[in-house]
Parts: structure tokens; sequence; C-alpha cells
């Protein structure tokens, strides 16, 4: 039994899980999926299996929901679904708004209207997180005219990727326009905070945060800090996927942080170690809660100090009530130790040579201190116990001893005198 426990344990340790990844519609984004895959293939006993969407399927999510796959790759900028779950938050995508430095420069709004703008299909995140922004532009659908990507140069180009300059370069050469385009920002960076257009469209969508991109990014340009905004790209997966699995995914990518971040240091650099759960637009994975909130402490651990400081006052008290409880018992014995020794001296204090009437006092003498025990009793200055019991006997056999004409010393000498025995 032992052998098969030992057994059991060391297959436990050396279980590993293929994880079916779908590949990504955007070219970036199947980068990242690539070289997630490789890492994994070369530092870690679990493996991360690509796998094409199925054909007749639109979407990622779609093919998640479908039980296609176990992950994908998803903006956090898409709507809500019941059949996707969050692991984790993987890296930050920016919102980049270039547009032909032949465009008249000045406010967002004279540079959209009537302009042709490339950002990406219908019901893209770079197309719904756009529209959200020209929502607070006071701009009508009708004034922009969007074209696709296969289309002639456009007056604007939407990208919705990572600070990826080797991406934007791509892109520009793509379209034959490097160094043609210059990047829009939505306000100053230091209006940010003030009620911008960024704080608008941060607050109609909490998702969405704003970003900096910096002078200089990519190359030459940006000219000056633009600012636009973020929003995390999930790593997103099928409710059914077993909770310890999905516990032990997110473990494994936090301990190949490094070989991520030697590939992309912009993007896994600063993996988040939290995240919180109100920022994601899926439901957070049980595997991915449990992985939150594995350092949050238990009830016990919560509440341990409070406990140990109520049993601390609790044992205090106890001992204390103890403690008086016994002082106070030990004054009332010393009381009726006061009564035994009062009522003895009283009895030796008569012999052979006492006269009747001092037998009568001594009596008297005896009476009162039973009846001063009795008052004190009733004022529970005295305890009703055996020690009291035995000096009502003790009175009582002394009493009878002094009225019957009888002492200690008496019975003491008739003890010895035959005679007087006899008598």
């Amino acid at each position: 039994m032992l052998l098969a426990c030992v057994l059991m344990l060391a297959s436990c340790d050396e279980q590993h899980h293929a994880f079916r990844l779908l590949v990504p519609a955007e070219p970036f984004d199947r980068e990242i999926a690539a070289e997630l895959a490789e890492v994994f293939q070369s530092n870690s006993r679990h493996r991360i299996e690509l796998v094409p969407v199925p054909n007749g399927v639109e979407t990622p999510m779609e093919a998640i929901e479908a039980g296609y796959a176990d992950l994908a790759l998803v903006s956090n900028a898409q709507p809500y679904r019941e059949g996707i779950t969050t692991v984790m938050p993987l890296y930050p995508t920016v919102l980049h708004v270039m547009y032909l430095g032949d465009r008249p420069a000045g406010s967002p709004v004279n540079l959209l209207r009537g302009a042709s703008v490339n950002a990406g299909s219908p019901g893209s995140a770079s197309r719904q997180l756009f529209s959200e922004l020209l929502e607070g532009l006071d701009l009508r659908a009708d004034e922009i005219r969007f074209v696709g990507s296969g289309d002639d140069l456009p007056d604007v180009n939407i990208l919705y990727l990572p600070i990826w300059p080797e991406g934007v370069e791509r892109v520009l050469q793509d379209y034959g326009a490097v160094g043609e385009y210059r990047f829009l920002s939505f306000g100053a960076p230091e209006d940010i905070g003030t009620g911008s257009v960024i704080d608008r469209a941060v607050l109609l969508n909490p998702r969405v945060s704003p970003f900096v991109i910096p002078v200089g990014t990519y190359g030459d340009i940006p000219e000056e800090p633009v600012a636009t905004l973020a929003v995390d790209k999930l790593l997103v997966s099928r409710p059914g996927l077993d909770a310890a699995v999905v516990y032990d995914l997110i473990a494994e990518i936090r301990r190949l942080q490094p070989a991520l971040a030697a590939r992309r240091p912009m993007l896994f650099q600063r993996l988040r170690e939290e995240f919180d759960a109100a920022a994601s637009t899926f439901v957070l994975h049980p595997g991915a809660q449990a992985y939150a909130e594995r350092d949050t402490p238990t009830l016990y651990e919560r509440y341990s100090g409070v406990a140990e400081v109520l049993v601390t006052l609790i044992i205090g008290l106890v001992s204390g009530g103890y403690a008086v409880i016994q002082i106070y018992n030990r004054r009332r014995k010393n009381r009726i130790d006061g009564f035994y020794t009062d009522v003895m001296a009283i009895r030796d204090s008569i012999d052979g040579h006492s006269t009747a009437e001092e037998r009568a006092d001594a009596v008297e003498r005896v009476r009162e201190l039973q009846n001063t025990a009795f008052d004190m009793l009733i004022r529970e200055k005295l305890a009703a116990d055996e020690s009291f019991r035995i000096f009502v006997t003790l009175s009582n056999d002394i009493i009878d001893q002094l009225a019957n004409g009888s002492t200690r010393r008496q019975a003491a000498a008739a003890a010895g005198d035959p005679e007087r025995r006899n008598q």
C-alpha cells in the first residue's frame, strides 16, 4: 500500500496538460501565440497546441463556445458572452490612430470629418474602440468613410496592437507610406483626468484605460506625446476546463515570464501578478479565481489575531474570577476558623473547679458565637459548607458538655481513674 501511494504521488507530480489554443486572426497575435507555444515546448512539461479556427465558425469565441479549443486570445473590448471565461490578461493593446501628413492638422473632429478610415472589419476590437471614441467627438457615422485594408491608402489608419515598432513599420511598408503618417492624439497627456475625450471614453467603457505613447517610440514618430487608449488582451477559455488545470496554467505562465520577456520585453516584462475581476469583460474561470485568491487569508487567519486576544481575555477573566472566588472562600474559611478558636477557648476555660455560674456563662458565650455565626451565614459572610457544619456540631457538643457538668479535663481524668469512670 505504501509503494502504491508513492507511485500515485509520483504520477501526480509528473502530470502534464496539452492546451489547444486557437490561432488568432491578427498577425501580431499569431506571432505571440506561436512564441507562447515555443516557450512552453522548451521550458515546460505542459504543451500549447495551436489549432486553426474551424471552417464555418466566424470568431474564435464561437469556436471556444463550441468546444473546438481550450484557449483563445480575445480583446477585453469584446462584448460579454456566457460561454467565455477569463483566465488572465496577457498584455495591453494600444489604439494607434495615424493620419496622412497632408491632412489638415488641428482638432480630431476636423481631421476625421470626410476622411477615409481603415479601422478594421465591422465588429472588430479596433472598430468598436474607435467608434466609442467617435461618440464623444460630435461626429456622425456618415461623415466618415470606412474602408478596408485592401483599398487605396486611407486618410486615417487605425491600428490596434501593443507597442510594437516592427509591426507598425510593417503596416506602413505594406501601404508604401513610410514617413507619411502622423499620430493623432485625443488631447494632451496633461488633460487626462480633467474631463477630456479620453476620460469620457474610460467612463463609458471601464475596461479601457488611458495610455500615452512617448515621443520617438517608432523611430522619428510620434513627434509629440500621444494620448490614446489601451485595452488588455485576455487569455480566455471554455468554462468546462478543469479549475485545477487552469490554476496550473496561470502558475506556469508566471513561472515562464522571464523566457517570454526575453522575446517580448515590452509585453511580458510587467506581466501582472494580480488582476481585478471587475475589469474583465467575461466572468473569471474558477481556476483563475482560485489563483487570484491564493494569498487571501482564510477565515481563521483573518480573525486569528482577534481570536487570540479574545481567548487571552477569556482565560484572564476566568483565572481572575477563580482567584477572586478563592480569595473570597479563603476569607470565609478564615472567619469560621476564628469561631473554632473562640469556642474551644471557652471550653478550655472551664475545668473541674468552675462554678455553675461560670458554666452557665460559658454556655451563653457559646450560644452567642453560634448566633453570630448564623447571622454571618445569612449575610453570606460565611459559607454553608462542611466547615460550618463542623462548627455547629462542635459548639453543640461543648454546650452539652458544659450543661452536663462535664469538661474535656474531667473526661480525661475520668478515663485515668477507674472509680471516677464507674461514677
